[in-house]
């Protein structure tokens, strides 16, 4: 069983009756809302350290009554109740090491989800139109708000691109597994000799950033209103309202359509923070680039990370071999929960054996 590090635990512990005591001292708004943070960030690891620690000084007693011997009806319940305490301290040893991980900074944020129909022309924006519904029922399920941006239809139905936003706590930290080409396999509905075709769609989770996070220089902004296009009639829009906006540093590239300009900047100008969020995030973490390529949550969105296989109903994510057949659920949001906990558990035991080989 892995040993865990006993300074961390103690300075963990120190640090959390310290907030304890600051906390009670009536501290100001501002500071009371930042100690705040830090005590709830603290308070599941702790309380886990403390379990820990209960049960390990119920091993110690039960194997000193073990050693003394003696009446012997009370030595066979401490041998039982040993093996007890050592499976506790084993599950509770295992669960403060993935408490101990370092943290995404991202991963409280909510999120900025993009997908773009890929190769496959009319079949590639269906199937993205289909993704796009089983993150929003997804979504719904998990209790977020999930808000479209901005949206290109397809030609015979789904989406040629759409961004949304998705709002909640601890968003990105699960959706983050999501980036990387998507494929299908199914007789599309244009398809009349009945013949299986392969259609892709590309989607990118990015973490939601505020003004404070990225510094976006103005100068450095290209912005330009154009007249929205629309499907004809009543619903094409006779305003200058849409908004393209460049950032020309990078040559990023963002529009937002809706019917308020106003609205439109402010809805351009958060993509936007996003995608420049991500390129800094990328640079830096170039670094450790190697040992990202062996986790699952990379975000790398040129990766095929999954197939869904109409004929046969199921859906195979590459990254870590998982074929599920209960296609449906998957695409209808109801089961994508189980690849995600799979993927998360994945990574997690990829991190924890990469931080015992730096051990």
């Amino acid at each position: 069983m892995a040993q865990l590090p006993a300074d961390k635990l103690e300075a963990l512990e120190k640090k959390f009756v310290s907030l304890e005591s600051d906390l009670a001292a009536n501290p100001d708004p501002e500071t009371f809302v930042r100690l705040s943070k830090e005590y709830a960030e603290l308070q599941p690891v702790v309380e886990k350290i403390r379990a820990y620690r209960r049960a390990d000084a119920e091993l110690q007693g039960t194997l000193e009554i073990i050693e003394a011997g003696g009446d012997q009806e009370l030595v066979d319940l401490a041998y039982e109740e040993r093996d007890e305490l050592r499976e506790t301290i084993e599950g509770l040893t295992h669960e403060i090491r993935l408490l101990l991980l370092p943290k995404d900074a991202d991963d409280n944020r909510s999120a900025i989800l993009e997908i773009r129909g890929g190769t496959g022309g009319d079949e590639a924006a269906l199937f993205a139109g289909d993704l796009f519904r089983m993150y929003q029922r997804h979504a719904e399920l998990a209790g977020w708000k999930m808000s479209i941006l901005e949206a290109s239809e397809g030609d015979v139905g789904g989406y040629k691109e759409i961004t949304a936003q998705i709002a909640g706590t601890g968003v990105y930290a699960r959706m983050k597994y999501e980036s990387g080409v998507h494929r299908v396999q199914r007789v599309p509905e244009t398809e009349s000799g009945g013949r299986i075709h392969t259609s892709a769609a590309t989607v990118a989770v990015l973490p939601e950033v505020e003004d404070i996070d990225i510094e976006i220089r103005p100068e450095d902004l290209r912005i330009d209103t154009m007249r929205a296009s629309g499907a004809g009639g009543q619903h094409v829009n006779t305003t200058d309202s849409a908004v393209r906006i460049t950032h020309i540093p990078t040559g990023t590239v963002v529009t937002a359509s809706e019917k308020s300009q106003h609205q439109n900047r402010a809805t351009a100008m958060k993509v936007l923070r996003a995608r420049l969020f991500e390129m800094q995030k990328v640079e830096r973490d170039s670094a450790r680039a190697e040992a990202r390529k062996g986790m699952v949550g990379s975000g790398d969105r040129s990766e095929r990370i999954r197939t869904y296989n109409f004929p046969q109903g199921r859906v195979t994510d590459h990254r870590i071999n998982l074929t599920l057949y209960k296609l449906d659920k998957v695409i209808a949001g109801e089961a994508l929960d189980e690849i995600i906990d799979a993927l998360i558990t994945e990574d997690q035991a990829a991190k924890l054996a990469a931080l015992d080989e730096d051990a």
